[in-house]
């Protein structure tokens, strides 16, 4: 009797991962240094940001609000870049600028969690991934041989399953901003005193007047659930958008040995 064939499973990468595997206790895995940049990372824009996050990224980075699918949904996004495919904290040995915060998304590398679909259905259940490049003989090995797991994958593990759950946390409070009608498009302009006019669009932030405008017992609601803070880390981290510019003409300045300098301007 023929055996029936196994029904079609489809693995979708998260963003800016390429091409991962169901991680099993056989896997050897090339683990990267510390706050060393694996290629994929080096010329994102933006990284998604946990619910946890804010407070330490809002320092360092502008955060705002992106959406794929026309407004339905939205994702907290970190900017790294003015431009497109501009990382403007990587280092020039190809690490992550260590005077900043590095964003968990990076951290997890080469680990990750996803869904996947079976016969066009997505499954509820999240398995842990790992990137397919990152599997490798010379690795190191996740669990001893009695499969217990070893402490290199405890730490990592612990992040990673961590790390997912507060994405959740983040991605219901963005559901939440949007709901209740708080989210707006702005766009930054910058203009700097050497080379062409800069302009990012897509974004969204909170709007303060709409904020303002909320009834007593919906801003109440937000205070208790911890997103009002976030709001606030996210508004006052707009201003790291001058922040940006100043670090892109610095690494100008440093390539090309004279001074740079802009401005920038939100509307």
């Amino acid at each position: 009797m023929a055996k029936e064939a196994a029904p079609p499973v489809d693995i979708q990468p998260p963003y800016g991962y390429q091409d991962i595997v169901p991680l099993t206790k056989q896997h050897r895995v090339l683990l990267p240094e510390a706050r060393k940049l694996p290629l994929v990372f080096r010329n994102l824009t933006a990284l998604p940001l946990s619910y946890t996050e804010f407070a330490a990224a809002c320092r360092d980075y502008p955060i705002a609000f992106v959406s794929s699918d026309g407004g339905k949904s939205f994702i907290a996004m970190a900017v790294l870049g003015l431009e497109n495919q501009q990382n403007l904290f990587v280092t020039a040995d190809g690490g992550w600028d260590a005077g900043v915060y590095l964003p968990a998304y990076v951290r997890r590398y080469p680990f990750c969690m996803t869904r996947i679909t079976v016969n066009g259905q997505e499954q509820a259940e999240r398995i842990a991934c790992v990137e397919k490049r990152a599997i490798n003989d010379k690795g190191d090995a996740l669990y001893d041989a009695k499969g217990e797991p070893l402490p290199v994958w405890e730490e990592r593990r612990k992040l990673l399953f961590e790390y997912e759950a507060d994405l959740v946390r983040s991605d219901e409070m963005s559901r939440t901003l949007s709901q209740l009608g708080l989210l707006e498009t702005f766009t930054m302009q910058a203009v700097p005193n050497q080379g062409e006019p800069l302009a990012m669009t897509g974004m969204y932030r909170v709007a303060e007047q709409k904020l303002g405008d909320l009834a007593p017992e919906k801003l109440k609601e937000l205070t208790q659930k911890g997103i009002l803070a976030r709001v606030y880390a996210h508004l006052i981290s707009l201003n790291n958008f001058g922040r940006l510019l100043d670090r892109r003409a610095g690494l100008a300045k440093q390539a090309a040995g004279a001074p740079a300098r802009g401005s920038k301007k939100l509307n």
